[in-house]
């Protein structure tokens, strides 16, 4: 398992769960990855346009000029928390998409990276399930949409461009019932979360 990705390069994109470098660590112990760039911010989505514009996955993902290896984007529970509009799914390949909408930012991210760096292994993971400041799994955001309905998204654009996804709000375990126990506030993973994030990680990077 240790030799697909022993002395490579591994970048992760996204929100708080990402920036707290939680689940990076032993994900790069059991991988032996050489070099890990964290390009996660506290608080921001995938999508421009909110008052967290500076941190939005779409721009950080810009700053990705040099290459890695392997780049993972970890991000939907900001955009169904601040009512960011899903958009539609477009044909590959437009000169450009609106990132002011989830599927639009997404894509945008996934083809700017990949005209960049066409050889790296990117990958999707779709937003864990929540119950945090009255938004769960069952209440629809502003924009009508439930998180469920941004995981499937992750999971139809990954679909389109052939890249792997890592189908966390329906696989992790990460529900109602077990939120006390593998989160802080029942929306950041605690070290038992995180762990169990980099579990399932783990075999999943390995296959790549």
């Amino acid at each position: 398992m240790r030799e697909r990705w022993r002395g490579k390069s591994w970048a992760t994109l996204g929100d708080s769960i990402t920036a707290a470098n939680g689940y990076q660590p032993p994900v790069t112990e059991a991988l032996a990855f050489e070099r890990v760039g964290n390009y996660g911010r506290s608080g921001c989505p995938m999508t421009a346009g909110s008052d967290r514009d500076e941190g939005a996955t779409v721009y950080m993902a810009e700053r990705l000029e040099e290459a890695y290896d392997c780049v993972t984007v970890f991000a939907g529970t900001n955009d169904y928390r601040l009512g960011m509009p899903l958009g539609d799914l477009c044909p590959a390949g437009q000169a450009s998409f609106d990132i002011r909408a989830f599927c639009g930012a997404y894509q945008t991210v996934i083809e700017g990276l990949l005209a960049r760096h066409p050889l790296c292994r990117l990958n999707l993971w779709t937003p864990l399930q929540r119950d945090k400041d009255g938004f769960d799994g069952e209440r629809r955001n502003d924009q009508g949409a439930l998180l469920a309905d941004y995981a499937e998204a992750v999971v139809a654009i990954g679909k389109m461009y052939a890249l792997p996804v890592l189908d966390l709000h329906a696989r992790s375990g990460f529900n109602k019932l077990t939120l006390d126990a593998l989160t802080t506030d029942r929306l950041h993973p605690n070290e038992a979360g995180h762990r169990r994030i980099a579990d399932l990680a783990i075999p999943f990077l390995a296959a790549l």
